[in-house]
């Protein structure tokens, strides 16, 4: 029996389409001026990029990734380019967000487009990058990685969980679930 090697970035997934999912329902509320809970976008901002960015693309782009070019697949011009530039791109739309948030708590009601235009932005890119990753390229590696890789990217998932100071999935998963009750 093979060695699974995608299954706990899927299961990442479901946790990361839930923050999607509030952060597209605030965003539309917010672009009506009917939602200004800043603190739910700096919450946001700080689980894409602790959870998202920081603990699981870490674990794609450091092991998984690089075990996929290790194993063959090109740098340049495959899969694994066209998902490093999407992970770029989020880091982009949530760095504008970061603004806007900032310009709408000073009090600058112009703001609340720009916090709609990329929160919505980033939710677009992610659900179609993730069904990429969960749908094309995961499978592609479950395929390819020969079992002699396989335990090696296991074990690079948990060096790089421990370079995490606290657990961030038991701490996020709270996160969300607190947003998804209001």
């Amino acid at each position: 029996m093979k060695t699974d090697i995608t299954h706990a970035l899927i299961e990442e997934h479901k946790l990361i389409l839930r923050m999607i999912a509030l952060l597209e329902n605030n965003a539309r509320r917010t672009a009506e001026g009917n939602y200004t809970t800043w603190q739910f976008y700096r919450d946001g901002i700080d689980f894409i990029r602790q959870y998202a960015d920081r603990f699981h693309h870490a674990k794609e782009e450091d092991v998984l990734f690089t075990a996929l070019i290790d194993n063959g697949m090109p740098r340049e011009h495959s899969p694994v380019a066209a998902m490093l530039m999407e992970h770029e791109r989020g880091r982009a739309f949530v760095g504008a967000l970061e603004e806007a948030v900032t310009e709408a708590e000073a009090g600058n009601r112009q703001a609340y487009g720009r916090i709609a235009e990329n929160a919505l932005g980033y939710a677009a890119l992610l659900r179609d990058h993730i069904a990429k990753e969960d749908g094309i390229l995961y499978p592609l590696a479950e395929r390819i990685v020969p079992e002699a890789m396989r335990q090696r990217i296991v074990n690079g998932y948990r060096d790089a969980e421990a370079k995490t100071p606290t657990a961030p999935g038991d701490h996020y998963r709270r996160l969300v679930e607190q947003y998804e009750r209001e």
